[in-house]
């Protein structure tokens, strides 16, 4: 008999991965724990693999689970757009400037398959310095910005806080004093709210590595030289954090987006935007 991917328990999954607990998934849904907690069992049946590993502090995804994410991801903003765009034909031109961290993402593929819904639209995606963004900002040539709440070019009409977690490299050990530590360079505004987790949680710490990109910062993890905080989307299976108790929890970061006041009206950035809100 074959078997079907259920949205709804996606969606699920989804948000407890997010919220790294089923209690504050549940929450979010709207849900009990328990009725929360026997979709994730039925999830798990379907795909035949353990999803999450469940400790008393929360959940993280199990290797089975890191792969499930960015499909289930992409499954559930694939449903939303055929159930919006569906019918519609948008043209025109959009640009849209990402936080570097997102352009390694899923949401470059959202907003590919929101061209291929509608091929007459022209969407461009820049990932660039801060600068760089507010000049193409104000010069018109992108409509939309997603970045740091802190480097938006101007006003965010919508905000939403997304967890960093630790990345780990290969044949590293989060016990090792001092703790060999990947940061990105002072440009980065996250940078100094990591190294001030770390002084809280008493943990002594030394810098192996820094680079202002992302590039840089995942090669170094992957040749092992030291720890990171990355958002989620960008963590590699094999870089993943089991022990949620290993190193201190690391803040949040709080993203949002710009739009140019000129773009008001305008349908096609219209969908973008609503496809980026669902995406992110």
């Amino acid at each position: 008999m074959a078997r079907d991917l259920e949205t709804a328990l996606l969606r699920s999954f989804v948000a407890v991965v997010r919220a790294g607990s089923i209690s504050r998934a549940a929450t979010t849904l709207g849900q009990t724990q328990p009725a929360l907690s026997q979709q994730m069992r039925k999830l798990e049946r379907t795909i035949g693999r353990p999803l999450l590993h469940r400790s008393p502090s929360g959940v993280t995804p199990t290797r089975a689970g890191e792969e499930l994410l960015p499909y289930a991801e992409r499954i559930l903003a694939l449903s939303a757009q055929a159930l919006t765009e569906t019918g519609r034909t948008l043209s025109g031109r959009c640009g849209i400037g990402l936080l570097e961290d997102l352009t390694a993402s899923r949401l470059p593929q959202v907003l590919a398959d929101l061209a291929r819904l509608h091929p007459g639209a022209i969407l461009e995606v820049l990932g660039m310095a801060d600068a760089a963004m507010r000049e193409a900002y104000e010069t018109g040539r992108v409509q939309l910005v997603l970045n740091e709440v802190a480097a938006l070019p101007g006003p965010p009409r919508w905000t939403v806080r997304r967890p960093l977690v630790w990345a780990i490299g290969q044949g590293v050990e989060v016990a090792d004093d001092p703790l060999p530590v990947v940061l990105f360079a002072n440009t980065c505004s996250w940078r100094t709210a990591v190294l001030e987790t770390l002084e809280r949680g008493d943990r002594p710490w030394r810098v192996t590595f820094e680079s202002n990109s992302l590039v840089g910062v995942l090669a170094a993890v992957r040749a092992g030289l030291g720890v990171a905080a990355l958002m989620p989307g960008n963590i590699e299976p094999a870089m993943a954090c089991h022990d949620a108790d290993a190193l201190p929890a690391l803040p949040d970061v709080e993203l949002g987006l710009a739009r140019h006041p000129r773009s008001d009206g305008d349908p096609l950035i219209d969908a973008v935007e609503t496809a980026l809100r669902r995406a992110i």
